[in-house]
């Protein structure tokens, strides 16, 4: 697997998974330019300590070319300015990842639509949706003018069901369709779009929230069990490495993929050699509370997220039905809103 050559634009590379992405395409040998609002220069987020430039700089002690530049993509001028720099610099781009989000502040878990802020949910699709088709509006013609090329959207979860926040699933399914929708007017060019997924993503915010680094990541495993199967950003950096030097991705153009499928097919490995299955073990535990005669409140919570997530799965239909069976017996708690 080698990217030996090529062009990529990671857009959200500040930290997490857009990081990830980055290393790993610098570690096939890539450019990348790595951008964000997130720089030396100044942050947008006081807590968070990570810039575009310790990105740009990991891409290249991988083995690749990190170049760091500092933008909004939500503000269309300056997104236009990018490419240009692309253009005069490289000629073209070849592999183009959409990884920006921004609104995990924003996200108003446990609140009924009609409970929201509307416009925190707007300001969550316009740095989660907008920015995305700004930035292939613009990213896409020096692609059409190469030799063709990748376009990732990163979401969160492959279902099509509700993942429990109005805006936050907008956001995410909204990304899905993105890539979907690009690959039908794409489909005579030599372009694939597509849409993955990671799994429990050990970020660097994730890492703090359990108070441990990635050093002793398994410490927190006490705090949340299901933390056992979780994943550096690495991985699905490396699982997209492989998508971008795979002669016949374009086979999967507009489908929406996931990390631990990708990882055992291409046969790519985390940081510790590890290819955690999200599906795999969510099912199983799934499965596991369904024969417990008391189930704990946590159990109750999780099948509350998980029946959901199953809406319109027809091969886990069977396990929905058993959910939604087992919540009725054991009294699940009323929903969201007010009485």
């Amino acid at each position: 697997m080698t990217l030996q050559g090529k062009v990529a634009l990671v857009a959200g590379a500040t930290r997490g998974a857009g990081r990830g992405i980055a290393r790993a395409l610098g570690e096939a040998g890539a450019s990348v330019y790595c951008t964000g609002r997130s720089s030396r220069a100044g942050t947008v987020d006081p807590k968070r300590p990570e810039t575009i430039e310790e990105t740009a700089e990991q891409v290249t002690a991988a083995g690749g070319t990190g170049i760091a530049v500092r933008v909004d993509h939500s503000e269309e001028p300056a997104v236009v300015r990018l490419f240009e720099r692309v253009r005069a610099d490289h000629g073209r781009l070849d592999i183009l990842i959409n990884d920006i989000w921004g609104g995990d502040s924003l996200t108003e878990w446990g609140k009924a639509f009609w409970e929201v802020d509307v416009q925190q949910g707007f300001t969550m699709m316009e740095r989660a949706i907008h920015t995305h088709i700004i930035t292939s509006r613009h990213g896409v013609p020096l692609m059409l003018d190469g030799d063709g090329g990748l376009i990732v959207e990163l979401t969160d979860g492959a279902f099509r069901g509700y993942r429990g926040q109005l805006f936050y699933d907008l956001c995410k399914q909204s990304v899905i369709r993105l890539a979907y929708a690009m690959s039908v007017e794409l489909a005579d060019r030599p372009i694939t779009a597509v849409a993955i997924t990671p799994g429990f993503l050990r970020s660097e915010a994730v890492l703090d929230h359990f108070g441990v680094t990635e050093e002793t990541w398994r410490d927190a495993i006490e705090q949340d069990v299901h933390f056992a199967l979780s994943e550096t950003p690495l991985l699905v950096g490396r699982v997209i490495a492989a998508l971008a030097a795979d002669p016949d991705v374009h086979q999967r153009s507009g489908q929406v993929l996931t990390c631990w499928d990708m990882a055992r097919h291409y046969d790519v490995k985390d940081i510790d050699g590890r290819q955690p299955h999200w599906d795999e073990h969510l099912d199983a535990t799934v499965d596991e509370i369904l024969e417990r005669a008391a189930p704990t409140p946590d159990d109750i919570s999780l099948l509350m997220m998980r029946k959901p997530q199953l809406d319109f799965d027809a091969a886990r239909a069977a396990q929905r039905a058993r959910i939604e069976s087992f919540l009725e017996q054991h009294g699940a708690p009323d929903p969201p809103g007010p009485a």
